[in-house]
């Protein structure tokens, strides 16, 4: 097989959602930062919710981005928490898939603390091929050949031998 053709995990996306700014976002990041050993960023809100006090431009959660050996180690404990297993309908066209955690106390390390509460956390992971850059870089940039591009069906084949996943 040609080393090129084969997929890997481009990136990792840890998201937090608070629904507020203050205090509780403070702790979420905090949170967040002890779980993935990096520095959240925060989220704002696109629009306008009037019916849950939200604001556009107002920050409601917080965000990881991991890449290389973070992102591996990290999509092993998460995959380990939801037990190896996935739904078919997580994985995008694209080969994206996405999965929830629903405490943060599941990870190894944390554990329960009244003052902060429970947070939950969506873990979105980007696959890609190797060569894919030719599609964002500045100079000579192509559009990505068909070839090159992750279908669902492989990135479910993907997750299956690589990461011993059950997906149902």
């Amino acid at each position: 097989m040609n080393p090129m053709h084969g997929l890997r995990i481009d990136k990792v996306v840890v998201h937090m959602a608070v629904g507020e700014a203050g205090e509780k976002l403070v702790k979420a990041e905090d949170v967040m930062k002890k779980i993935t050993g990096h520095t959240p960023v925060r989220s704002v809100a696109k629009r306008t919710l009037p019916a849950f006090s939200i604001r556009k431009g107002a920050p409601i959660g917080c965000k990881v981005t991991l890449r290389g050996e973070d992102a591996e180690q990290f999509i092993q404990t998460a995959l380990t928490i939801a037990q190896r297993k996935l739904n078919a309908a997580s994985f995008d066209t694209t080969g994206n898939f996405s999965f929830g955690i629903e405490e943060h106390t599941d990870f190894p390390g944390m554990s329960y603390d009244p003052s902060i509460g429970i947070f939950g956390m969506d873990v979105n992971v980007v696959l890609q091929r190797r060569g894919a850059r030719v599609a964002r870089r500045r100079i000579a940039q192509i559009p990505l050949p068909a070839k090159q591009k992750v279908k669902r069906d492989e990135a479910i084949v993907f997750m299956r031998e690589q990461y011993k996943v059950e997906v149902q």
